[in-house]
C-alpha cells in the first residue's frame, strides 16, 4: 500500500469484510508516498505482480464518490525504464464532468455518469504486443499502444492532482496472467 509519509494506512484506508471492499482517500493537502518527494499525494494498492512480457489484466468493480475531481484512480506504472522514457504506460483519471467521468489521462473518455455507482472496469496489457485495452462494463472502449520495452505493474486507489478530497472504491479485485 502507498499513503502519505507521515500517516497510518488507517488513515486513508479501509477494508470492509462484509462486503469485500477496499476504500482509499487522500485530501490534497496530504504529504506524498516519500517525505521529500515532489509528487501529488496517494493512497494506492501496488501490484506486486512485476512483468516485462505476457498478457496481464486488472478487473475490479470500482465506485468513485461525487466530488472525486483529478484523481487518477488506475494505472499501468512503469517500475523500470529506459531513461528519457514515460513513467506510465497509462493512468486513468476521474473528473467531476457528466455526473463523473473516466479519461485515459485527459483525453480519451472511458466512461461517464461513474459518480455514486458500482460499475466494471478491466485493463488487459499484452507486453509482447505493446498493446493496452480498456473495458468498462465488459464493452472494449480504448486501444492504445503501451509506450515501450519496460517493467511495469499495476495500481489502483487514488492519486489525486486536484483539490479537496478524492475517494475510490474497489471490490472484487481480480489479476488474470496468461
Amino acid at each position: 500500500m502507498h499513503k502519505p509519509w507521515n500517516l497510518d494506512l488507517s488513515e486513508r484506508y479501509r477494508y470492509d469484510s462484509g462486503s469485500k471492499t477496499h476504500t482509499m482517500w487522500v485530501n490534497s493537502t496530504d504529504e506524498p508516498l516519500e517525505e521529500g518527494s515532489d509528487t501529488d499525494p496517494r493512497t494506492e494498492m501496488r501490484w506486486k505482480q512485476e512483468y516485462s512480457s505476457g498478457k496481464h489484466m486488472w478487473d475490479a468493480d470500482v465506485y468513485v464518490p461525487s466530488g472525486t475531481n483529478g484523481a487518477d484512480i488506475m494505472q499501468i506504472l512503469r517500475g523500470r525504464h529506459p531513461s528519457g522514457t514515460p513513467a506510465t504506460d497509462i493512468m486513468l483519471r476521474a473528473s467531476s464532468a457528466d455526473g463523473g467521468t473516466l479519461k485515459r489521462y485527459t483525453d480519451a473518455v472511458i466512461k461517464t455518469g461513474i459518480y455514486n455507482t458500482w460499475w466494471n472496469l478491466k485493463v488487459a496489457h499484452d507486453a509482447d504486443t505493446g498493446r493496452i485495452q480498456v473495458y468498462a462494463d465488459d464493452k472494449l472502449v480504448l486501444t492504445v499502444d503501451d509506450r515501450g520495452p519496460a517493467t511495469r505493474y499495476f495500481k489502483n486507489g487514488v492519486y489525486h492532482h486536484g483539490s479537496g478530497r478524492a475517494e475510490a472504491r474497489f471490490r472484487n479485485i481480480r489479476y488474470w496472467v496468461k
